[in-house]
């Protein structure tokens, strides 16, 4: 276990790594160790945090050989939306080792100690975009859920001939800064609607609304759908021209669309879908159970690549499995196994319903065995627990137990996050 010291640095266990806070003036090095570590430009992260500001310095780890940095970890405060309504959630962030220092323990003492950081600060989940898939598994996190990327190509972008289609919208371009304020409103209203979406803060805004340079560059454009009632959706997106033999290849790289209907969605597909001199129209991040394929002529011509998104911990058990709705009533002992936050270890007993649910720790024969990870992928309602027990990596005592759990637990909607962090 982590033993904190007076001066709030750690210890993980026998490992020789001191874990403490940083502080403002070492974020510059501390940002420094993170971009060697996933390989990203230092300058262009230094540069998007000195003009828009999103880290919690009060919220950053180090790790040290001595007086020398050799990892980090951050986390920002974010009230999600989870199954039941909006919850505080730690958005960790900024976790990297330096690579002389790899496969030495420092990324196990940071993730002790900023799990019991997290749950000092009494918030029950934390969620993660993980850099690698084989990392966070072991610390904890489960993937709960998968988004899209989807690309049509122009000559099959056609939509159904009975989507729904309203006369009376409007599709206006703007730049970023003058449909700024339709778009955070739009958002905002879209948040709650949504299990793994949070509001943006007007620093967070500003970094999404940046062009930056990279494959996928491209000045930046918003489509907005106008009604009689004002906006009623925004298309954030970029246009590449390309040619090639004399012929247009561009692309629309759409960034983020949002719809406050069906018929908004419909409106801003097809501008999208139908701009002149195109080749190829790419969504890079859609709910899986988004109604473009719906809508589509032929949904074969809609082409789908999933790929994880948020990774979710249970940080504290009874808390968080306590904090969310349930479909039925279902009642079942969990027997927990979490190596890196121990007070979650043992056997809980879920009792719940639609009114209401109460965990509390038992001794009782256990009826489902188990990974913290499994629940963190779980918990919002898409992934099956039964999954696990046909892997062989959870146990079923009780025959049947996780199909009812996973029926309890069942969100109808795919969750859908949207933004990295």
């Amino acid at each position: 276990m982590t033993g904190a010291r007076q001066d709030g640095s750690s210890r993980d266990g026998d490992s020789a790594w001191t874990v403490r806070g940083g502080t403002e003036s070492e974020h510059p090095e501390a940002l420094r160790v993170f971009t060697e570590a996933l390989n990203i430009p230092l300058q262009e992260e230094l540069r998007g945090e000195r003009e828009h500001p999103v880290i919690e310095h009060d919220r950053t780890l180090l790790a040290l050989d001595g007086d020398r940095i050799v990892g980090t970890a951050m986390a920002h405060s974010f009230e999600m939306t989870m199954p039941g309504g909006p919850r505080p959630v730690a958005g960790v962030t900024g976790v990297g080792v330096w690579p002389t220092y790899r496969r030495r323990g420092v990324l196990s003492a940071l993730m002790r100690r900023q799990l019991a950081d997290i749950r000092a600060r009494g918030e029950n989940l934390a969620a993660l975009w993980a850099s690698e898939g084989g990392i966070y598994g072991r610390f904890g996190y489960g993937v709960p859920f998968r988004e899209m990327r989807a690309s049509v190509q122009r000559v099959h972008a056609r939509l159904r001939p009975d989507a729904p289609r309203d006369p009376s919208l409007t599709v206006e371009l703007a730049e970023p800064a003058q449909a700024r304020e339709e778009m955070e409103r739009l958002h905002r209203q879209a948040v709650p609607t949504r299990v793994g979406q949070f509001p943006r803060g007007a620093n967070w805004w500003s970094r999404m609304l940046t062009d930056k340079p990279g494959p996928e560059a491209g000045r930046t454009r918003v489509a907005l759908v106008h009604g009689p009632d004002g906006p009623q959706g925004y298309a954030l997106h970029r246009l590449l021209s390309r040619w090639e033999v004399g012929l247009p290849q561009g692309q629309v790289m759409v960034r983020e669309l949002v719809a406050a209907t069906p018929a908004a969605r419909v409106a801003l597909y097809e501008h999208l879908l139908e701009r002149d001199l195109i080749a190829e129209t790419v969504f890079q991040s859609l709910p899986e159970d988004d109604p473009l394929t719906a809508l589509a002529a032929d949904p074969r011509r809609v082409d789908q690549h999933g790929f994880d998104a948020l990774w979710m911990r249970l940080v504290d058990v009874p808390g968080a499995l306590s904090d969310r709705p349930y479909n039925l009533g279902v009642e079942v002992v969990l027997e927990v196994t979490d190596r890196f936050a121990p007070w979650n270890a043992g056997r809980w007993r879920l009792k719940a319903g639609t009114g209401g649910a109460r965990v509390e720790a038992t001794d009782a024969a256990p009826d489902l065995g188990l990974d913290v990870s499994h629940l963190g992928a779980a918990y919002l309602g898409r992934v099956a627990l039964t999954a696990f027990v046909d892997a062989g990596v959870a146990t079923e005592y009780t025959p049947g137990v996780a199909a009812r759990l996973d029926t309890a637990l069942y969100a109808p909607r795919a969750p859908f996050c949207g933004t990295d962090f």
